[in-house]
């Protein structure tokens, strides 16, 4: 049985090895994948050997077994390893495996790969099987200002919805979103429809402000998985008011009749229509003259 043992040992240390070859070698990303599944994070374990790649295949060692799925999660960036199985697998015509004598006669190991009959080959989940969610926040007109650096703004009373959502990888799956302020958490769950998720909130309030996330959670391959998106910081601002102007007042900065609309919020003024300077000054003071409400 000496060439099961030389043969995850040889498998262990090619997937611990990036860290320590040289310049234009094979990182272990190149020299492994897992395959056949959705996502790059679970499926049957290959190596590339001669520029073609094989299956690895399993023993009834099932502990050499662990420390490969261990060793292969971690390399690819995949979190840590869920569960691991040795699959029969009929088309299967000839996997990779260690020649003890060959070692035993001092040659690399490298050397002492060659091809024999299939055993089992090995199918491995990974912890971080699914990609992460994204998070956006949308708003009624005039109710959500630009992104700003410590995140968005709402103005009190408007209506705002959250929305998750995930690529396309498996089907079904639910959707929580996490609040969290100074002083409370709160989560709300629905189902993922057409791989996402809305979360309505009729009337912004200072209560809404702190830090949203989505968690996608899924149950798949007799396990639970989960993957958080980043937070999203909320505020919400003062009471608006809107200035409406008429023709005659907006022919002087255009030619077009349409009407503009400035908001302006109790602890700061700040017009969110996308022209020039002249429009934003002209919004000024129409509000220190009193113009029409």
């Amino acid at each position: 049985m000496l060439h099961l043992d030389m043969y995850h040992l040889l498998v262990l240390l090619l997937l611990c090895s990036s860290g320590l070859q040289a310049e234009g070698e094979h990182t272990s990303r190149e020299s492994f994948r897992l395959v056949g599944r959705p996502s790059r994070c679970a499926g049957t374990l290959k190596v590339k050997e001669n520029g073609e790649w094989r299956p690895v295949y399993g023993v009834f060692y099932s502990d050499w077994n662990l420390k490969t799925a261990a060793a292969a999660c971690r390399e690819l960036d995949c979190g840590s390893a869920v569960s691991v199985e040795e699959r029969e697998e009929s088309s299967v015509r000839s996997v990779l495996w260690i020649r003890s004598d060959c070692v035993e006669s001092g040659s690399t190991l490298r050397k002492c790969v060659v091809s024999g009959p299939p055993y089992s080959i090995l199918d491995i989940t990974c912890s971080d099987l699914l990609l992460q969610p994204n998070i956006s926040v949308s708003s009624s007109m005039d109710g959500v200002s630009e992104a700003q650096q410590q995140g968005f703004q709402v103005f009190r009373g408007s209506t705002f919805n959250i929305s998750c959502s995930i690529q396309p990888q498996y089907p079904g799956g639910s959707f929580q979103l996490t609040f969290t302020s100074s002083n409370s958490t709160h989560n709300s769950t629905h189902p993922a429809v057409n791989h996402s998720a809305h979360f309505l909130f009729p009337a912004a309030e200072p209560a809404h402000q702190g830090n949203y996330s989505c968690v996608y959670q899924l149950y798949i391959f007799s396990h639970n998985f989960s993957s958080e998106s980043h937070l999203l910081s909320l505020t919400v601002s003062g009471k608006r008011t809107v200035y409406r102007f008429g023709k005659d007042d907006w022919s002087k900065l255009s030619r077009n009749d349409q009407l503009i609309t400035c908001c302006f919020w109790t602890e700061a003024v700040t017009c969110y229509i996308a022209y020039s300077n002249q429009t934003y000054t002209k919004c000024l003071m129409a509000r220190a003259n009193n113009k029409v409400k």
